[in-house]
């Protein structure tokens, strides 16, 4: 019987080795997770700092380009204004130009006809020129202007020979 307790203690023992060694191991894989975990909540944590900072950054990059973009959109639109102001002015001195440039024409080699024998009107046709075989009407142009819709409309009508001669007493 001590034999057959003694065999029981020596298997008891080597049990508890076993349990021992089980437990030790399963300590030593938990501790391993643990520090796997930790590991990973580290990186997680490294992760989301790089992408708040990725963001705040690109944040700051959209709203630099989105001021950049409102500035650039006021210049183009003070650019426009200047545009039209100085296209503006533009035509008005070519107008003038053509204003000054009707009232010499007469004096000017272009001019083929005797210039006392021109009248001038101004509107809708520059002269009327009476000469001792024909009466001209005409209408002096600079640059590239065009002739307007009414006079376009006169020179129809003359060309198609539509002119009357209305004699008006006033008594």
């Amino acid at each position: 019987m001590v034999l057959f307790l003694s065999f029981n203690l020596i298997l008891c023992i080597i049990c508890l080795i076993i349990l021992y060694l089980k437990i030790e191991r399963n300590q030593t894989h938990k501790e391993s997770l643990v520090r796997s975990q930790q590991k990973l909540t580290d990186e997680n944590i490294y992760l989301n700092a790089t992408v708040k900072s990725v963001n705040d950054q690109k944040n700051e990059e959209v709203s630099h380009l989105e001021s950049s973009l409102s500035f650039l959109q006021e210049e183009l639109n003070n650019s426009k204004l200047s545009y039209k102001t100085l296209l503006s002015q533009k035509k008005s001195s070519e107008v003038r130009l053509g204003h000054i440039a009707e009232k010499l024409a007469p004096f000017l080699d272009y001019f083929t006809f005797d210039p006392e024998c021109a009248t001038f009107l101004g509107q809708p046709i520059d002269y009327i020129v009476f000469e001792d075989d024909a009466i001209t009407f005409v209408e002096i142009k600079s640059g590239n202007s065009q002739l307007s819709a009414k006079q376009r409309h006169i020179r129809d009508l003359v060309k198609d020979k539509k002119i009357h001669w209305k004699e008006i007493r006033i008594k």
